[in-house]
């Protein structure tokens, strides 16, 4: 979001926020300075945030949040605006009949996809869905682990709920055919780091053979991608912007497209950045890409050396485009609504 608030065309676009922050900080007066208005929701009930938002004369309400944790979708469900869409939280579907649209783009939901699945009418931004923003980014890229270690180290930093069994069964099948390779996940302490081992010894990998991390402030975070050599993505929820944070940081990442939205991540970041040999149909091709390359230190070492400039050149950090092309969607949602002379509830 920070990308496309310091992009946005100011003299066409009238921008308020409506902030349920607790606790401000740095990141937050980074949002409050890219606005034109600056409203704290923290207090307010649904039904004053959306007399406020009618007070305010807003023509088209962006929910940021989806079902996520203090999540405002009561508020939608009142209809203060004319147009209201849904982005950025995941890409996903809210359910509620009072959100007009969704916002997508061409990999995350192909021209054939059901879209019955969703309440609201999808609108596709034409290169990503994302626009990345590394925040404490000037961390540099380090040479390929695996050269100074002597063994290749795969990693996932995701959250561990979209961690499961099947994932691990995966990866399993990973390890064995590269013996000498390590797995450095990211897991808060608990029961769960047991059930792993157990899983991935089931599979004939040694406990020896797996490293657990904490979670960490973000510049240490990113510091972590310094040990991986190669990404392993999670299924059926792909990483997102765990994934962009891994390019970031010169680590590439394999995919197994999904069947559904959040597992389609891979595929459109990876589309975007021009790398479709990273891209599995199967899981049979997920684990005979990621061994070719474990087997391939000299593309591994090119890959994490440009990386990062691939990022910068690309639509993923194209701010500029990218605000052009949701200003060019909010439009034409007006412009449908003008048509359609849908009136706010009351």
């Amino acid at each position: 979001m920070l990308p496309l608030l310091a992009c946005h065309d100011r003299d066409a676009f009238e921008i308020f926020c409506y902030a349920q922050v607790a606790r401000s900080d740095a990141l937050t007066e980074r949002f409050r300075a890219s606005a034109h208005h600056w409203r704290s929701t923290i207090g307010l009930t649904d039904k004053q945030l959306a007399a406020q938002i009618r007070e305010d004369g807003i023509d088209i309400l962006v929910d940021l949040a989806l079902h996520t944790a203090r999540s405002r979708l009561l508020v939608f469900a009142r209809k203060p605006a004319p147009v209201q869409v849904t982005f950025a939280g995941y890409p996903g579907s809210t359910g509620l009949s009072t959100i007009d649209y969704r916002l997508s783009d061409p990999y995350l939901d192909p021209p054939d996809i059901d879209e019955s699945v969703y309440s609201e009418q999808t609108i596709r931004l034409p290169h990503s869905f994302w626009c990345y923003d590394p925040i404490d980014g000037d961390i540099p890229v380090n040479s390929l682990p695996a050269q100074a270690h002597g063994f290749l180290t795969f990693g996932c930093l995701n959250d561990f709920r979209k961690i499961n069994d099947a994932v691990l069964r995966l990866w399993a099948g990973v390890l064995r055919a590269v013996p000498s390779s390590r797995l450095l996940l990211l897991a808060p302490e608990g029961s769960h780091r047991q059930h792993t081992l157990d899983v991935l010894s089931r599979e004939d990998i040694v406990h020896e053979r797996i490293e657990f991390v904490s979670h960490q402030p973000r510049w240490k975070y990113l510091e972590l991608y310094h040990r991986v050599d190669l990404g392993l993505d999670t299924l059926p929820y792909n990483g997102h912007t765990t994934s962009l944070d891994s390019f970031w940081m010169g680590v590439p990442v394999v995919t197994l497209v999904g069947q559904t939205i959040v597992g389609r991540a891979g595929l459109s970041q990876l589309t975007n950045l021009q790398l479709p040999e990273l891209i599995a149909q199967t899981p049979e091709q997920y684990v005979k890409i990621a061994t070719s390359l474990a087997d391939d230190l000299p593309r591994l070492s090119e890959l994490r050396s440009t990386l990062r400039a691939r990022m910068e050149q690309s639509p993923l950090m194209d701010a500029p485009r990218f605000a052009r092309d949701i200003e060019a969607a909010y439009r034409t949602m007006w412009q449908h609504r003008y048509k359609e002379k849908k009136p706010a509830l009351p």
